[in-house]
Parts: C-alpha cells; sequence; structure tokens
C-alpha cells in the first residue's frame, strides 16, 4: 500500500497508482514546459562530436531571480509569467532542464593576446537553439553554469558584479543599434565564488545568434580534419549567410561576408566610443555579433589610447586599436580556411592575403562614411577627411569629452568653457558651411552611453541588494538617441580621478 498525504489525514491508495500518479506529475512538467514557449531545433549537435560536450548545467543550492529582461521574453516568444518565482529561478539557472534540448559546452580555441590556446567553455553552457516567432535561431546560454570539460581547474561559476556589467553593457549595445548577444536574465545561485575576494555567484542567461567564433575555425584547423571544416563552413553558411548558398567557392565568400560585418561591428565601435578590451579571436563572433562582455567600457575624453582592462597592459585592444586587431583576427581566420580556398596552398594563401588586405579600405571608406554620419554631412568632398582628423585632434588636446562633444555640436549648445577655444570656433566655421543635417546627426550621436562610475555605482548597490540603481540606468540606456528632461545626470563624465579606472574579466 502505498499513503498520500492531504490536509484531512492519510488516505490508502494501491500500489498499481503509482505509475499513474508519474505519468499525471511529468504531463504537468511538460505542460509547463510547453506553456514557456520553448521551440528548440539544436542543429549544432548534427556536426562532428569533436565539437562539443553534451552535459548540463552544475546545479545551484539557491537560484534567486535578480534582472529579468520582459522586453527580449516578448521578442523570443517566451512566457515565464505561469511559474512562480521560484519556478522561474529554477529554469533559468540550469537547475530544471527542459526535456525538448539537450545542453552542451562548444569546443573551441582562441588568440589570446597574440597566443593560440585550446579553450572551450569553461562556464558556459548552451541550453539549446530556440526559433523565435520571426522563425530566428538563437543560442540560450547559461555563463556561469559551472565545470565543463574545457574549465582547465576552473570553478565553471561567475561571480554577480561581471554578470550584471554584461547584462547591462548587451543591453546598451542593442540599443545603439549595434549587432550584439543578449541577456535575458541574471540569477544569483545563494552561493559564493572566490575571486580576489568572496563573491555572491550568479549565472546569466545570454542569447546570441550563435557562439560559433573565429577560434571554432581555429579549433577545427588545429584538428587538421578538412572534412569537419568543410562541414562547419557550410553550417554558418546555412545559419548566418544563406545568400551565400550555392556560390563557388564557399570558404572564400564566407571569408569576405565575415570580414565586412567585422569591419561594420569595430566601425559601429569607434561611432559609440566603446571599447571591448578582449579582441581575441575567441570573442569574434561569425554572425558579426559583439559578444563576451568582461572588461569593457565607454571612453569619456577622447584619446585613441583610452584602455581599461586590468590585463591589457600594452594597450593591445585600446580604442584606436580596435581597427588592427580586427583585421588581425581576419588573418587568422584566413589562416583556418586556407585548404579548402584552392588545391595549390600557395595559390590559396595568395589570394587570403589579398583578401585580408581588404580590409583596411573597407574600414577606412566606412569609418568615413560614419564620421560624416556623425558631423551630419554628405560623402564627396576631399576635404572630410582633414575636417573629422581637426575635431578629434582638437577633442584629444582638450581632453573633451567623446559622446558630449558630438551632442554639443548636433545641438549647437557650447555654453562649456572648453568650446570657447579659437582653435574650436574656427573649426565650427567649417562644419557649417557644409550645412550639416541634424536629423543625420540624431541618428548616429547618443545621447547617453553607460558612464562608467554610473555602472560601477550601481554594481555597488546591486550587491547590497538593491537592484533598483541597475533598473533605472537601463531605462535610460534604452533610449540613447531620444531626448528627454531625465537625462541631464546621465550625460555627466563624472568626476575627475587621478586614479585609472580599470575593469576585470571576471574570471
Amino acid at each position: 500500500m502505498v499513503f498520500f498525504y492531504r490536509t484531512n489525514g492519510l488516505v490508502c491508495l494501491p500500489s498499481f497508482s503509482i505509475d499513474y500518479f508519474i505519468k499525471v506529475f511529468l504531463k504537468n512538467i511538460n505542460m509547463t514546459q510547453n506553456n514557456i514557449g520553448w521551440n528548440f531545433q539544436n542543429s549544432y549537435l548534427k556536426l562532428a562530436d569533436i565539437m562539443v560536450s553534451k552535459l548540463p548545467p552544475v546545479p545551484v543550492k539557491n537560484p534567486k531571480v535578480v534582472l529579468y529582461n520582459d522586453q527580449l521574453e516578448q521578442e523570443l516568444g517566451l512566457n515565464f509569467s505561469s511559474l512562480d518565482e521560484q519556478e522561474k529561478a529554477s529554469y533559468l539557472s540550469g537547475n530544471t532542464i527542459p526535456e525538448q534540448t539537450t545542453p552542451w559546452a562548444e569546443a573551441y580555441a582562441g588568440h589570446q593576446f597574440g597566443h593560440l590556446t585550446m579553450l572551450g567553455d569553461g562556464r558556459a553552457v548552451v541550453l539549446g537553439e530556440h526559433i523565435a516567432p520571426n522563425k530566428k535561431r538563437f543560442d540560450i546560454q547559461f555563463k556561469g553554469s559551472g565545470v565543463t570539460p574545457y574549465s582547465r581547474s576552473g570553478d565553471g561559476r561567475a561571480a554577480l558584479g561581471p554578470m550584471l556589467r554584461e547584462y547591462i553593457i548587451s543591453e546598451a549595445i542593442h540599443f545603439l543599434n549595434i549587432p550584439t548577444s543578449r541577456s535575458l536574465a541574471v540569477v544569483t545561485t545563494g552561493e559564493d565564488v572566490v575571486r580576489e575576494t568572496i563573491l555572491p555567484g550568479a549565472i546569466l542567461t545570454r542569447v546570441a545568434a550563435s557562439h560559433i567564433r573565429v577560434g571554432t575555425f581555429e579549433f577545427v584547423a588545429a584538428q587538421k580534419d578538412i572534412n569537419t571544416l568543410q562541414e562547419l563552413i557550410m553550417y554558418c553558411i546555412d545559419r548566418h549567410y544563406q545568400e551565400l548558398k550555392g556560390q563557388k567557392n564557399p570558404a572564400l565568400q564566407l571569408f569576405r561576408a565575415v570580414m565586412n560585418r567585422h569591419a561594420d561591428l569595430i566601425v559601429n565601435y569607434m561611432r559609440v566610443g566603446f571599447i571591448h578590451g578582449v579582441l581575441n579571436t575567441d570573442n569574434v563572433a561569425m554572425s558579426g555579433e559583439s559578444i563576451d562582455y568582461g572588461p569593457c567600457a565607454f571612453m569619456d575624453s577622447y584619446d585613441p589610447k583610452t584602455k581599461f582592462s586590468s590585463i591589457d597592459q600594452q594597450g593591445r585592444y585600446a580604442y584606436g586599436n580596435q581597427p588592427i586587431i580586427a583585421k588581425w583576427n581576419m588573418a587568422r581566420f584566413a589562416e583556418t580556411l586556407i585548404p579548402l580556398i584552392d588545391v595549390d596552398l600557395n595559390k590559396a594563401i595568395e589570394m587570403l592575403e589579398e583578401e585580408v588586405n581588404e580590409f583596411s579600405k573597407i574600414y577606412i571608406n566606412k569609418s568615413l562614411e560614419m564620421m560624416r554620419n556623425k558631423l551630419g554631412i554628405k560623402g564627396g568632398v576631399e576635404e572630410d577627411s582633414l575636417l573629422i582628423k581637426e575635431l578629434l585632434t582638437w577633442m584629444q588636446n582638450n581632453k573633451a569629452d567623446y559622446t558630449n562633444t558630438f551632442v554639443s555640436i548636433m545641438n549647437e549648445t557650447f555654453d562649456q568653457p572648453v568650446y570657447q577655444d579659437q582653435a574650436f570656433q574656427e573649426w565650427y566655421k567649417k562644419l557649417r558651411i557644409r550645412k550639416p543635417n541634424r536629423e543625420t546627426m540624431r541618428k548616429n550621436n547618443p545621447l547617453v552611453i553607460p558612464r562608467n562610475y554610473q555602472v560601477e555605482d550601481s554594481l555597488k548597490l546591486a550587491h547590497e541588494g538593491n537592484f533598483e540603481s541597475v533598473a533605472s540606468l537601463l531605462s535610460v540606456l534604452r533610449n540613447p538617441y531620444n531626448n528627454s528632461n531625465n537625462i541631464k545626470q546621465f550625460q555627466d563624465p563624472g568626476p575627475a580621478s587621478s586614479i585609472p579606472y580599470q575593469t576585470f574579466c571576471g574570471t
């Protein structure tokens, strides 16, 4: 006999009823999963076995949702409203896995500060590929989900601060109209992680077009597995560049497409003064999205040498070096494709060298057009490059705020003393002759960016259990191009400090 407790006492049921109750229980779980709206179709698992390690996230002690992206939930066609907070946290921490999917960690390599290393998802697990209502495919990934075969003695966990930072910055980048991965949720784990100090643990739910990187190709190339390399090329084309289907020499076509998207991405970084901080090949996504926000930040005073990463001692990934590093990363990508470009390897190398060298021309043209748009001028005048260079030189010499200078030019508000400088006044006369288009300027010059001190202040409060500052900052960052009466405090670069601002990778 089996006994079941209920409020009015014990009820005795025959043992054969166990099967019935198990079926009802599983049915209720399945109904809950279906109500959430998951639509997993995991195509990446069809690639060679060496590409992944199938495993679930490591369960956490006491998950709690502290930040959730309702807008992104709607775009993904999901609905967690039918769950209570505990159930929701269980799903968004990886404690509960939908039965329609098989989670995995991805294998990849990466040139980190110029040195090739075998890597892989050491603290992340892809829950699955979700098909949204608009038919777009997204990786749903848990970052900070525990040890994997690629953890390399790490704990596989993440601290709350870096996960909140990625949420804030990725949302800011998205609303600045730059292709990027996004964040669905941050969940605290109820467990501590040990870094330089003991910190509260957290898991980020990251949403990306995919997590295939230049480093993924480097990993396959290192195996000297031509068949898997060919398979990966065709998979990338099918997933991200369907316009290339059926074209001759798909490897070469894919290279050109990826290079163009990454030129666009770096131009956008430069447009808004963003410094990624770790543009290693393992952080260069095939989709052209910006991904992995560790020691990243936005520049205040204009200086091409600006860097924030605590581990970037030489400024390899400084603001002004990002175009150079992007070309270098594309060269590493090109190297992986050599065997599939031409049967004559010397010819293949020559062809790819020509393609890589095209990056500089592509970037210069895109960058020039971007700066014209920031100044609201139409192209075609040979003096444009000089006009732009004069402004940037003046900004650097006068330590002018990058974002606010373009806003002031756009709005013709020159009430700050720095704009009374004679050199600026003479430069502005040249610009006015060009009759700048204010509407074009408004589309390309954000009024607000995530100011570093405000990000840090909000993270500090969050560590104390107060997430209101994070929410307030996010609400402003979601409308960076719209004028509003409540944004003035968010435009302030903050107090000057003799201590250089530093950011950290979070591992």
